[in-house]
């Protein structure tokens, strides 16, 4: 009987091991499934030679990362580098300096360049005025490096220079931290052939950055300027209509639906392609509220063109996970809320990132909630969702007594105003304990009616208006 309750005790001990064994396993098959993996499992064919060298997808909402691999890898962006002359375009007309319609003569210039045949271009006639809005579709869809050119020249007065200074600068400002710019267009500037040459500007010198960057740029590109994707999504497009120098541009972004890799609700951005960076990729989609970003880059290498369609491969798996894993929508209404059993006032409308089919976890912490997704933020120039909101007065008061106040205002507000009071008491103690005599006036009661009454209206000011503090 011993022996056998032993030997019940073993096979459950063996069994136990075993389970907790297999779900181990799992969990780690799982955390060590890749991009490659991920990808052929979404059943495109590709191969190990085709893995990108880096990737990312953040939320275009809330700049959380939601996927990433080698992010912080130095790159050559190629023609993805276009996004940020795009950017400079929109600023300068959200400042007044021109407008879509502005025109931009070509001189010999820019049709010297837009006959250079080893450049992505379109064509270009010396003398033609052409607008500022059919520039921007042939950057963005044809990815001509010569209508870039006359895009940043227009920007800075012919100062090719100064543009690239100015890419730099604004590299810089919105926190990509990583990357260098020598050329507006992502075409390295000996290639053309002496026709565009920033002074002072290596010519030789590729571009340089990484997917978090790109993405941080992306982020920014749609928050300020949603018409980018005006721009971006358009399959085909007929640029100079009802002239004689009407021309269609074809997009080079072959997951825009309706083209070889249609992704459903893609609309951008920019695709990227060279010698030295193989082939790369900077993209949108948007399902439902939901709208995400995504870099991929070194896909393959220039030897095999293939790589140009496989960067779609990489990218529609990892949106597909991306969009199957998360949400954005709105968690909280404006108005009376109870969280965390604590009774407040929600000044707005509370949007955030979600894994799908969980619960929420909200943090109270002075005067601002927000959400503990186990997310990172893709720069910590962007700061994480959240929203205002005030402690009912009873709340308060209840925090207060029992001393578990999450709001450091009301904390201080209350510390301020009980502050006044003791020193009211205070000076009015010390008036009866040095003052032998008596006075008809005595500064010392003076100061401790005065501290005494100022406490008593910062309180009842408190508790009318809230913590002033």
């Amino acid at each position: 009987m011993k022996k056998r309750c032993m030997l019940l005790k073993f096979s459950a001990l063996l069994l136990f091991i075993g389970y907790f064994s297999n779900l181990f396993t799992a969990v780690n098959a799982y955390a060590q499934e890749d991009i490659l993996t991920i990808t052929q499992n979404a059943g495109y064919e590709t191969s190990e030679a085709y893995r990108p060298k880096a990737s990312i997808v953040i939320s275009a909402d809330t700049g959380q990362v939601l996927w990433e691999d080698n992010p912080d890898l130095k790159w050559n962006p190629a023609s993805i580098a276009k996004l940020m002359s795009a950017y400079l375009v929109f600023e300068a007309i959200k400042n007044g300096q021109f407008t879509l319609d502005t025109t931009v003569k070509a001189n010999d210039n820019d049709q010297a360049i837009s006959q250079i045949y080893a450049l992505s271009n379109n064509s270009i006639v010396s003398g033609v005025d052409y607008p500022v809005r059919d520039l921007l579709y042939a950057t963005l869809v044809q990815s001509s490096n010569v209508a870039t050119v006359m895009l940043s020249n227009l920007v800075t007065n012919g100062d090719e220079a100064k543009f690239i200074h100015m890419m730099n600068d604004k590299a810089k400002e919105l926190g990509m931290t990583n990357t260098t710019f020598y050329n507006c267009s992502g075409a390295e500037t000996s290639s053309f052939n002496g026709y565009y040459s920033p002074q002072g500007i290596d010519q030789t010198a590729d571009n340089s950055s990484t997917a978090r960057d790109l993405a941080i740029l992306s982020y920014h590109l749609l928050k300020n300027y949603p018409e980018t994707t005006t721009y971006t999504s358009p399959t085909q497009m007929t640029i100079m209509e009802n002239t004689p120098y009407a021309e269609t541009l074809e997009n080079h972004n072959y997951s825009l639906p309706g083209l070889a890799y249609g992704y459903e609700g893609a609309d951008g951005l920019k695709t990227g392609s060279s010698p030295s960076g193989g082939f790369n990729y900077a993209a949108t989609a948007k399902r439902g509220d939901t709208r995400l970003i995504e870099i991929v880059l070194g896909v393959g290498n220039w030897d095999d063109q293939t790589g140009e369609l496989q960067r779609h491969a990489f990218g529609n798996a990892i949106f597909d996970r991306a969009f199957a894993t998360y949400e954005y929508k709105k968690l909280l209404t404006a108005g009376k809320q109870t969280i965390n059993q604590d009774k407040l006032t929600l000044e707005q409308d509370f949007y955030a990132l979600i894994q799908k089919n969980t619960t929420p976890a909200f943090t109270l912490n002075a005067g601002k909630l927000s959400i503990d997704s186990g997310l990172t933020q893709v720069s910590p120039t962007i700061p994480a969702p959240s929203a205002n909101y005030q402690l009912s007065k009873q709340e308060v008061i209840k925090q207060a007594l029992t001393g578990q106040s999450q709001n450091k205002s009301w904390v201080s507000t209350f510390f301020f105003n009980g502050l006044l009071f003791i020193l009211g008491f205070l000076f009015l103690a010390l008036a009866k304990l040095l003052t032998k005599e008596k006075k008809r006036f005595n500064p010392l009661i003076a100061i401790g009616i005065i501290l005494l009454l100022l406490g008593l209206g910062a309180a009842v000011w408190s508790m009318i208006s809230g913590p002033w503090i």
